[in-house]
């Protein structure tokens, strides 16, 4: 849409992408909880693992983040970048040591370190989402909690922790799916079906 305003032309653009949201959320939710049934022991780890890691974890995560930039959206381009770049470094935890790279991931302790400064990041986004849907604080609610239980049991050495983590991985994960289908959902019929809160 033009607008003339003496000799000058303004000039209105549409932003009429699509929105990045349900993807990152997705790229969070399906890679987390495979990971969440891998920590309780439901299922094996593997390359099936790896490759949601590194491709709908790190790639989706990552490539919505790039969007949400796009759209002029910092939290969004925070959250989802961030994340994106979480699922490649623990890829590269996981490989690079198996490709004779580096020795090990640092032992417990680092390992502690890592996850607990991946859980005060998404308590932070989580306190940027008491401004957001009930949905989204929930999966940052409980991502957090992932975080600092995976980070309690490393520093302790408790399976234990490392389990109940897996648990509310799942849970977690869920909650993601949930959330990034709700829009999606409620804009093709044209109505709340999903509520997100």
């Amino acid at each position: 849409m033009k607008q003339s305003i003496g000799e000058s032309t303004v000039v209105h653009v549409k932003d009429i992408t699509g929105g990045p949201g349900a993807l990152g959320l997705l790229g969070y939710g399906m890679p987390g909880l495979l990971l969440g049934l891998t920590n309780t022991g439901i299922i094996q780890t593997g390359s099936m693992m790896l490759g949601m890691i590194i491709f709908f974890g790190g790639i989706a995560q990552f490539t919505a983040g790039l969007m949400e930039w796009k759209k002029g959206n910092t939290y969004g381009l925070t959250a989802y970048g961030s994340y994106g770049l979480f699922w490649f470094s623990l890829a590269a935890l996981l490989l690079l040591p198996e490709i004779g790279l580096a020795e090990g991931t640092g032992g417990s302790g680092a390992m502690a370190a890592y996850l607990a400064l991946w859980g005060v990041f998404t308590a932070f986004l989580f306190i940027g989402s008491l401004k957001m849907s009930r949905a989204l604080q929930f999966v940052l609610g409980t991502l957090a909690l992932v975080f600092f239980l995976l980070a309690a049991g490393q520093a302790t050495g408790s399976s234990t922790l490392s389990v109940i983590a897996g648990y509310v991985g799942i849970i977690s994960g869920a909650s993601a799916i949930y959330t990034a289908f709700g829009p999606l959902i409620n804009e093709i019929y044209g109505r709340e079906v999903m509520p997100l809160g």
